[in-house]
């Protein structure tokens, strides 16, 4: 796991150094001690410091990081999550990546802290999806977890999941189904996507473990939910906001999948400030 996530830092890093840091190298010509802070500048839940620390120390392992945090802790708009001290230049060649990487995952984890809270006490569990920023879905996945959801699929090969799309080529619901099962090994699960309650009836019918309430209204989810009566697990999907949790959550459902966890949460502004110069 941690060569992954080392290759996916290191490809952000040539991405941002494709030959050098022109700027840096210009201004600094030789080693210099220095020590900089990571000053929160919204409220939120942080997540991600690992990954902040793991930048730096990939190109340069004498950096030292203090953190004053943990992942998932809440922080407040002044507050100093961590200090960097080494190399300036390798502070100031790092600074973008780095705070890329724990914006981002803190935003995440901040939105999901957030739809978790209203979920509270409820029983349902928060889920994400595959809507995930390419070659940034572990720290994503990651994000949410901090914040209190749950990981749907990490990819495809995951566990079986009939879409629409699969639906239409297979022919129908319970097709796709029959030649899921036929194909899958006994302890995967099946689960499949409906978008009205003539396709959940096709799923209860087909044996379904789970059925994924698409885009429909709560009403439906209600009648949906009291036809599926516990043979099958559900969970509710499509444009699920924070703004629709209280009505989703009258209809019953056992799981919520909610995309927007990761592609539509704000980052959490941070910055590196007040550098100063220790050697």
């Amino acid at each position: 796991m941690q060569n992954n996530i080392d290759c996916l830092i290191l490809s952000a890093l040539r991405e941002d150094i494709s030959h050098e840091d022109i700027t840096t190298n210009a201004v600094i010509k030789e080693y210099t001690k220095g020590r900089v802070k990571l000053i929160c500048k919204q409220d939120g839940v942080i997540a991600g410091l690992h990954v902040f620390e793991r930048v730096f120390k990939l190109l340069d392992d004498g950096i030292k990081i203090s953190l004053h945090f943990k992942d998932g802790d809440t922080v407040k708009n002044g507050d100093v999550a961590a200090e960097v001290e080494g190399d300036i230049r390798t502070i100031l060649s790092c600074e973008r990546t780095a705070l890329n990487f724990i914006q981002r995952m803190s935003g995440i984890a901040t939105h999901t802290r957030k739809i978790a809270d209203m979920l509270e006490g409820s029983g349902i569990r928060l889920l994400d999806t595959r809507k995930t920023t390419p070659n940034n879905r572990i720290f994503e996945k990651y994000a949410v977890r901090v914040g209190g959801g749950n990981n749907h699929r990490f990819n495809l090969s995951d566990g079986i999941m009939l879409k629409d799309n699969h639906i239409a080529a297979a022919g129908g619901v319970r097709q796709a189904i029959a030649l899921a099962r036929k194909y899958a090994p006994f302890v995967h699960k099946i689960e499949v996507e409906t978008e009205d309650l003539e396709m959940v009836r096709d799923a209860l019918e087909a044996k379904a473990d789970i059925i994924m309430l698409d885009n429909m209204s709560v009403e439906d989810m209600k009648k949906a939910v009291k036809m599926i009566n516990g043979r099958a697990l559900t969970e509710c999907s499509g444009n699920v906001t924070a703004e629709k949790i209280a009505a989703i959550k009258e209809a019953g459902v056992d799981y919520i999948s909610c995309g927007a966890l990761t592609y539509n949460s704000s980052i959490l502004d941070m910055s590196l400030k007040n550098l100063e110069r220790t050697d």
